[in-house]
């Protein structure tokens, strides 16, 4: 019995491959599609559902209505049919909870169930080779033994964990990224401990040291940045221009020197900086911990950390303020958490050549710029006539090359799976159906 081959499979079931199942469905429901998630279900960054937090991000920059307004798998549709809309219409916040939008991922993840293989953790991507030294399909194993043929594959595993060089080699349950923070803290609230430390100076390691520092059973919560202090987040209409779709074309045609120097000065946008509310909050309980005498908030800035030694007592955190480079300090704690951010697609520090999942496909990368090359409809670029064959594309780890957009953001969530749809059936040689295509 010959194995069927899929129009797409695509590897991760997260919010990009989610506004690429919605597209799909809207825009070409004749092609036949399967999702492969190596999760049991579909949770939007469990390990961060902090009680109060929000998204950074309009709420209608959604998983589909800048591409269709009229889809029924918009956000504001989803609070209509739970009965919700008035009442977070009238909520006193300018951006949604954290834990309503991941509501709101999960229940549009379980209107495709039928389509999703959960629990599938994918091992490989494997070209099979047509005479004409095409790529006449993708094979597709996973851990559990199963195997899935595909005439293309949208590969959106998310992006890899920046995990600093003092903490590379450590391979200790006290040490997590913060990805893992909620369960972490459990399991050290369990065990008793009460010292925590949070490395990074980012939106998640502000929100982290508010979170922990309400926790009772801590008694010393410890944030730990190599800068001055915790920056504000460049949060300027113009700047935040770079999540429009226009951005996209401007920055891809960029030279490299150019996307280098747009970079710089757009970091701020996105990394190592944090919203003004979550700043003042962080201030102001500094701030009244010392009113009370309480050592239980403490805020290392300008230190650089040297070393990390796991222990019986604890994890041994060895620093350097670069201000003062004579007197080192050390502090132990319970648990570290990595609030260090992602890597990029690239060369260099905080980069990897390509995912883990393209190890087999690297050696037919058609890399001329980067250690991977992708177009602007985000389909990897291949050398000579398997760049002609079955299209491979990434979806959600293209900041290098498309910009700002592609850092994790909603904001274009929906116009680049349409992008990929597009490109998708002119690969396949496949008519469009549904909706017309939105925006530049």
């Amino acid at each position: 019995m010959n194995q069927p081959v899929y129009d797409i499979i695509g590897i991760g079931f997260g919010p990009a491959n989610i506004a690429l199942a919605i597209a799909l469905e809207e825009q070409a429901p004749q092609l036949s599609v399967r999702f492969l998630e190596r999760r049991e279900s579909t949770v939007w960054q469990p390990g961060m559902l902090l009680e109060g937090s929000d998204i950074q991000n309009h709420p209608l920059r959604d998983l589909v209505t800048p591409r269709n307004p009229r889809s029924r798998y918009t956000f504001t549709n989803f609070l209509h049919e739970h009965n919700r809309l008035y009442e977070h219409l009238n909520l006193p916040l300018h951006y949604p909870l954290r834990l309503e939008y991941s509501q709101y991922v999960s229940w549009v993840a379980g209107c495709f169930a039928q389509q999703v293989e959960y629990g599938c953790d994918v091992a490989d991507i494997i070209p099979e080779m047509a005479d004409d030294g095409s790529v006449a399909h993708y094979r597709v194993p996973c851990a559990n033994g199963t195997q899935y043929l595909a005439r293309c594959v949208v590969l959106a595993p998310g992006r890899s964990r920046n995990i600093p060089q003092p903490f590379r080699s450590m391979s200790d349950a006290r040490v997590v990224h913060l990805d893992d923070y909620l369960p972490a803290l459990e399991q050290l609230k369990a065990a008793g401990g009460g010292r925590l430390a949070v490395v990074g100076g980012s939106q998640s390691a502000v929100e982290i040291l508010l979170h922990a520092s309400a926790e009772p059973l801590l008694t010393h919560v410890l944030g730990i940045t190599r800068n001055f202090g915790y920056r504000q987040k460049d949060t300027s209409p113009f700047s935040d221009e770079v999540y429009f779709p226009a951005f996209v074309d401007a920055f891809f045609k960029a030279s490299a020197k150019n996307k280098d120097r747009l970079r710089r000065e757009l970091v701020f946008t996105n990394y190592s900086s944090a919203d003004i509310d979550v700043l003042n909050q962080l201030y102001v309980k500094r701030y009244a911990n010392r009113l009370q005498g309480k050592n239980s908030l403490e805020l290392l800035t300008c230190m650089a950390i040297e070393g990390c030694e796991a222990g019986a007592e604890g994890v041994t955190l060895r620093m350097r303020h670069f201000l003062e480079e004579e007197t080192p300090r050390q502090e132990t704690v319970d648990l570290v958490v990595l609030a260090t951010g992602f890597l990029d697609l690239g060369e260099g520090p905080k980069h990897e050549p390509w995912p883990r999942l393209m190890q087999t496909v690297s050696p037919r990368l058609a890399a001329q710029r980067n250690p991977v090359d992708v177009g602007l409809d985000y389909r990897v670029q291949l050398q000579g006539a398997a760049d002609q064959g079955a299209p491979l594309y990434l979806n959600g780890l293209c900041e290098s090359s498309h910009g700002m957009g592609d850092a994790g953001s909603f904001s274009l969530l929906a116009l680049r799976s349409q992008a990929i749809v597009q490109s998708v059936l002119q690969r396949l040689a496949l008519p469009a159906t549904g909706h017309a295509r939105v925006g530049a």
